[in-house]
């Protein structure tokens, strides 16, 4: 699903992008700092979270509304992107 950036507030596809992964994995697809383009498979999926044993931490940090932290299911790690540079999104299963 193409992230509509000229109708919708950063603030409203944060939310639906958020949405979207609390309810399973996804493959995102977003231009990273350095111009190149990136294919994710990620999830905000409490019982995946629990189940990979994943620390929720507060990292201190003020939050940014600009920002989405997700965890990468390839990567097993925490990692973000902006908003602004979110191309797709579309559901996927992960078998990792």
């Amino acid at each position: 699903m193409k992230i509509d950036h000229k109708n919708h507030t950063c603030s409203q596809n944060k939310a639906f992008i958020r949405d979207i992964l609390h309810n399973g994995p996804a493959k995102v697809v977003f231009t990273k700092k350095d111009g190149t383009i990136r294919e994710m498979i990620c999830t905000l999926e409490r019982r995946v979270l629990e189940e990979k044993d994943v620390e929720l931490k507060n990292s201190g940090r003020r939050a940014n509304d600009e920002v989405l932290n997700v965890y990468d299911l390839e990567k097993d790690d925490w990692r973000a992107f902006r908003i602004d540079n979110v191309h797709t999104i579309e559901a996927c299963v992960f078998d990792g």
